[in-house]
């Protein structure tokens, strides 16, 4: 079956802030990022998101009392609930737990971590409120997972909060936990709507495999050329340069590489193809 071509798709701009003092590449990297973004603002497919908007969005729908502790889901939730803390003082208290999904060797998904998320979430046992922040629900799954994970404790104040989410899938972890999202994209998954970081089309950990080694959505020719039909080509041209560019090995040092765990801590689940998000 061929990967769906999405008949929106949203990327949220999170590699010009990072390609920004660059060091002694700066302008030549600055350069093709800004070449990049700029070839995907032609599509009309394509809409092009920053974090102070996504965030000015999930502010306006509602005020919150500050929670005990706040849960990030990994790097990028962590982020984002000190991102929405220091406007707002809702998380005074961040802790971060880590999972992702990742391809398995049957041809579906799993969720994967460093240790089982009940063990990750043991210190908020005995907190009465609790917040749950993602950057993404796409297919909900890493989000269900963490909130099903939480330790049992009567009367607890418990609310979730992505920074973008498909509005089906929103309302399948709301059934959950209340949710609030800065952006509610409207339809089916992959079909109707998908979000990609734009950091994942040049860095290798946006698609994690099981014993195998990370990719660069780059590095999955299918999916690009699903995302930026006519154009996929001079897409994947740009994201190896700045790939190649900002992963340069220093000083003769290895290349970097963003680490993950093999070990699923889920059962794995179908994989539909040119899923683009790990969420």
């Amino acid at each position: 079956m061929a990967t769906p071509v999405p008949r929106r798709l949203y990327v949220y701009d999170d590699l010009s802030e990072e390609l920004r003092g660059h060091g002694a590449d700066e302008s030549r990297v600055q350069r093709l990022g800004q070449t990049l973004l700029a070839l995907l603002r032609q599509d009309p497919r394509v809409v092009l998101l920053t974090l102070d908007e996504q965030i000015h969005g999930l502010i306006a729908r509602a005020a919150h009392a500050p929670f005990a502790v706040a849960i990030g889901v990994g790097r990028a939730g962590t982020r984002v609930a000190a991102e929405i803390h220091a406007r707002t003082g809702w998380f005074p208290t961040i802790e971060r737990v880590d999972v992702w999904r990742e391809e398995d060797d049957a041809g579906g998904y799993a969720l994967a971590g460093p240790a089982p998320l009940t063990s990750q979430l043991g210190a908020v046992a005995d907190r009465d409120s609790v917040a749950v922040v993602d950057d993404t629900i796409f297919s909900g799954l890493t989000m269900r997972a963490v909130l099903a994970a939480l330790p049992p404790r009567p009367a607890r104040r418990v609310h979730a909060f992505c920074l973008r989410g498909v509005a089906l899938s929103v309302e399948a972890v709301a059934r959950v936990a209340p949710v609030t999202a800065g952006l509610l994209a409207p339809g089916r998954i992959l079909e109707d709507v998908s979000f990609i970081n734009a950091s994942g089309l040049i860095h290798r950990g946006a698609i994690r495999r099981a014993r195998r080694p990370p990719l660069a959505f780059f590095e999955r020719p299918e999916w690009m050329a699903a995302w930026f039909p006519g154009y996929a080509g001079d897409a994947i041209v740009l994201c190896r340069e700045i790939h190649e560019a900002v992963e340069a090995p220093p000083g003769g040092r290895a290349p970097r590489r963003r680490r993950g765990s093999p070990a699923p801590s889920a059962p794995p689940g179908p994989r539909r193809r040119g899923s683009s998000a790990r969420r």
